[in-house]
C-alpha cells in the first residue's frame, strides 16, 4: 500500500479502496477467541513478573511466596486465582511455574469427568509440580473430593478390584502445587476454598494499564503504535488485557489494508467502529443486552431468565461475559427484584431516562 492509502477522512472509505488481493472479510471482536488469537494470546504473554503489567499487589504477594519457597527448598503453598475471563489468571499460573522451575501440568474442571482421570494426572506429578486447573468451580464432586486428600495429605485412594473383593489403596504423592482459576469464586466449595494457602482476586485494568499492556503487545508483533493510538484502542478494552491484544490485531488489520500500516488515534477510531466496538468498549451483545433492558423492560427489574430468552442468549453468558463489566461500570444494577439499569444506560443509548413516581 502507497502512503496515499492512508486515512484521512475514515467515514469517506469505500469498499473499493481495500486491495483486491486481500482476502478481506467484515472482522468481528468474538467472546471466545479463534485457534489463531488463542495462540496470538499465548504468544504474548509474559514470561517473568517483570513483564506482566498490574495487579501489584497480586504479583507482589506471590513474588514473596515464591521467594519464601526457594529459600526454605519447599513447594509453594496451593494457590487460588479469582477474577474475570482474560485478566491473566493462566498467565500468572504460567509464571509461577518458571519462577519455581516447575513443569506444568494443565487441565480444567469440565475435562475431569471421572476419577480415573484424576489418577491420571496425579500419578503423573513429580516432586515440585504444579498443577493448574482452570474453571475449579466446575469440578465434578466425586472429583473434588478426590482432591482434598492429595491437596492436604499427599495420597490418592485408589480402589482395586471390585465387589465383595474391592479394596482401598493410597497412593503416595510427591509435594505438588495446585494452582485453581475460577470466574465464578462464589460457586467454588467452601471445603475446596479451604484448602488453597493463598487467595488471589485480580481485579480489572485501568486505562493506563491497559496502554501499557498494548504498547508491549505492538513492540511484539512489530507494529507501528502512536501513544493516542494506544490510548484509544485502551479505553475501549473493556479493562481487560486479552481484549485490548485482540482489538490490537483488528486494528492492525485495517492500518495494513486501508492504511500505510501506522496506527493512530483517527485510525484506531474508525476500525473499531467497524467492528461494532463503541466509545466505552460495549460490542453489540452489550449493545443488545442494555437495549432488552431499557427498551422492552422500561429499565427494569428483570429477572436473569427473562433477559436471557430476551436477547436469545445463555444464563451463563449474561452472568459471567456480559454483566460483570456492565455492573463494574455502572450501568446496571443487580437487586433481589431482578437486573435494573442505570441512567448511564439510557444515555449512552439515547434513551430517554424514565421518570418514576
Amino acid at each position: 500500500m502507497s502512503k496515499e492509502a492512508k486515512i484521512t477522512k475514515p467515514s469517506a472509505i469505500e469498499p473499493s479502496q481495500i486491495d483486491a488481493r486481500a482476502e478481506v472479510r467484515n472482522p468481528s471482536i468474538e467472546r471466545d477467541a479463534a485457534p489463531d488469537d488463542e495462540a496470538m494470546d499465548r504468544a504474548l504473554r509474559p514470561h517473568s513478573f517483570g513483564d506482566f503489567v498490574g495487579q501489584r499487589s497480586i504479583k507482589e504477594n506471590l513474588g514473596v511466596m515464591v521467594a519464601s519457597a526457594k529459600m526454605r527448598r519447599d513447594t509453594l503453598d496451593h494457590i487460588l486465582l479469582c477474577g474475570p475471563p482474560g485478566l491473566g489468571k493462566t498467565t500468572l499460573a504460567h509464571i509461577l511455574a518458571r519462577e519455581m522451575g516447575a513443569t506444568i501440568h494443565v487441565t480444567s474442571g469440565p475435562a475431569l469427568e471421572q476419577k480415573k482421570d484424576l489418577a491420571g494426572i496425579l500419578s503423573a506429578l513429580d516432586h515440585g509440580d504444579m498443577l493448574f486447573i482452570d474453571e475449579c468451580h466446575r469440578l465434578n464432586p466425586v472429583i473434588e473430593e478426590n482432591l482434598y486428600p492429595a491437596m492436604e495429605d499427599q495420597y490418592f485412594d485408589v480402589v482395586v478390584g471390585s465387589g465383595p473383593h474391592a479394596r482401598s489403596m493410597k497412593l503416595s504423592l510427591p509435594p505438588f502445587t495446585m494452582v485453581g482459576a475460577t470466574t465464578r469464586a462464589g460457586l467454588v466449595s467452601a471445603p475446596l476454598r479451604s484448602r488453597f494457602g493463598q487467595i488471589s482476586r485480580l481485579q480489572y485494568y485501568n486505562a493506563d494499564q491497559l496502554q501499557s499492556v498494548i504498547q508491549r503487545s505492538a513492540g511484539l508483533l512489530k507494529i507501528e503504535l502512536s501513544a493516542d493510538g494506544a490510548a484509544e484502542i485502551s479505553r475501549r478494552s473493556r479493562g481487560t488485557p486479552r481484549i485490548a491484544n485482540r482489538l490490537l490485531r483488528r486494528v492492525r488489520d485495517y492500518a495494513i489494508v486501508v492504511g500505510d500500516g501506522h496506527i493512530d488515534a483517527q485510525l484506531a477510531n474508525y476500525a473499531l467502529q467497524k467492528v461494532g466496538v463503541d466509545a466505552v468498549g460495549f460490542d453489540s451483545l452489550d449493545r443488545m443486552y442494555l437495549g432488552a433492558l431499557c427498551e422492552k423492560f422500561g429499565g427494569g427489574p428483570a429477572g436473569l431468565s427473562t433477559l436471557a430468552a430476551a436477547i436469545d442468549e445463555e444464563r451463563d453468558t449474561i452472568e459471567t461475559v456480559i454483566e460483570p463489566y456492565l455492573l463494574q461500570q455502572g450501568y446496571i444494577q443487580r437487586t433481589p427484584q431482578g437486573r435494573v439499569a442505570t441512567p448511564s444506560a439510557f444515555k449512552h443509548l439515547n434513551l430517554p431516562i424514565p421518570q418514576h413516581d
